[in-house]
């Protein structure tokens, strides 16, 4: 007879089945780390947002295990920014960490650093799979480390955690096998290749904005690494880093004419990641982007792109025949976007794992078709805004 306190076990087997339903979980040592992790035990609170904001919702609940044990990114915590909550740490949904831990290929007896050990649940698939020996996590906030190691031992797991700066990697304990990033980086770090043993593997999300990247597979070679980006898009909070005060920005000032341009590019280009990530090659500043919503539906009637400082926005229409767009302000940005656009169609509108990343000590290139293409383009801090 199944009691309250151990109903989040048919949550856990159910999410196993969905997964293998779904083709995300095909190993069946993997699935059983799925079945075995109580992962609202690692995450006793998620916050849900609706038109009314964000609710707290506790996971041991009947309707909280639904959510632990669904194929859901669960926020952990939020912040205030702007005037407005925002989510600022996840637990990874489980189908994404699941399809990461297979493209890594992870086998018995491998050592496995992960980058941003957020809630634990990642560590603590691996320390069944691997045995917590074998496994090393790293996340920039001290808190979030010792709230995840009291928790993974609360329920069997003691993995080594370490509260540093993920772009240190964990050099005490390398090398390693392979290195697994659950967070953003615009650069995949040095520290990481030099950590890795020859013949070992890094996962990792390069993003040189929001939405402008993808995972990307890199096998250990004597110069680097080298490999491709994943078929499949998936996209992580920033990496986190003890900067100190975040400094502000000066808006920039000049040019205030307006803009206008005919164009292709669908009303929502940060949808269509490939040339998304292309343009940020070029675009001079960091932007955002969203939606101007009608007053009277509240549906979408333009895709709107600002500069991080709010000095030029962008807002593009679509009347079905044409689609339309006002750039105002001193950056020109716009013509970043449209050459992004046209450069992958002239490519054939290649999908993702047709590029690749080629990381040196020295350089970091991103190339189409093969490492040898004349079609490349450098990762640098300039486009790592």
């Amino acid at each position: 007879m199944t009691t309250h306190t151990d109903e989040w076990r048919s949550h856990a087997k159910a999410l196993a089945d969905l997964l293998a339903d779904r083709g995300d979980l095909r190993d069946e040592l993997w699935r059983a780390a799925v079945v075995a992790v109580p992962r609202h035990k690692l995450v006793p609170v998620a916050f849900q947002q609706d038109q009314n904001g964000w609710t707290e919702v506790d996971t041991s609940s009947s309707t909280g295990l639904d959510l632990a044990y669904s194929p859901t990114t669960l926020i952990t915590s939020l912040a205030q920014r702007d005037g407005y909550q925002e989510a600022v740490s996840s637990s990874t949904k489980p189908d994404l960490m699941l399809r990461m831990l297979s493209l890594l290929d992870i086998a018995d007896g491998d050592r496995v650093l992960e980058i941003g050990t957020g809630t634990g649940y990642n560590a603590a698939l691996l320390s069944h799979r691997l045995g917590q020996e074998n496994v090393f996590s790293v996340d920039v906030d001290p808190e979030l480390v010792e709230l995840a190691r009291q928790r993974l031992a609360a329920i069997g797991y003691r993995p080594t955690l370490v509260a540093v700066d993920g772009d240190r990697g964990l050099a005490e304990h390398g090398p390693y096998d392979r290195i697994i990033a659950t967070c953003a980086a615009p650069l995949v770090p040095w520290t990481w290749v030099e950590q890795t043993k020859m013949g070992g593997q890094i996962l990792a999300d390069l993003k040189l904005g929001t939405s402008a990247g993808n995972l990307v597979l890199l096998d250990r070679t004597e110069f680097g690494a080298q490999g491709r980006f994943t078929a499949r898009w998936a996209g992580f909070m920033d990496m986190r880093h003890d900067l100190g005060p975040a400094k502000a920005t000066t808006p920039e000032t000049g040019d205030a004419s307006t803009r206008t341009y005919e164009t292709a590019v669908p009303m929502t280009p940060w949808r269509e990641t490939v040339p998304w990530f292309l343009a940020h090659f070029s675009l001079p500043v960091r932007v955002r982007f969203g939606y101007q919503l009608d007053r009277d539906t509240l549906s979408p009637k333009a895709g709107t792109i600002t500069t991080a400082d709010g000095a030029t926005r962008i807002e593009i229409t679509d009347d079905r025949q044409v689609r339309h767009v006002t750039e105002t302000g001193p950056a020109h940005i716009w013509e970043c976007i449209q050459a992004a656009y046209d450069t992958w169609a002239d490519l054939g509108e290649p999908r993702w794992e047709a590029f690749g990343l080629t990381v040196t000590e020295t350089s970091q290139v991103v190339w189409f078709d093969h490492p040898a293409s004349a079609r490349t383009w450098q990762v640098s801090a300039a486009t790592a805004r």
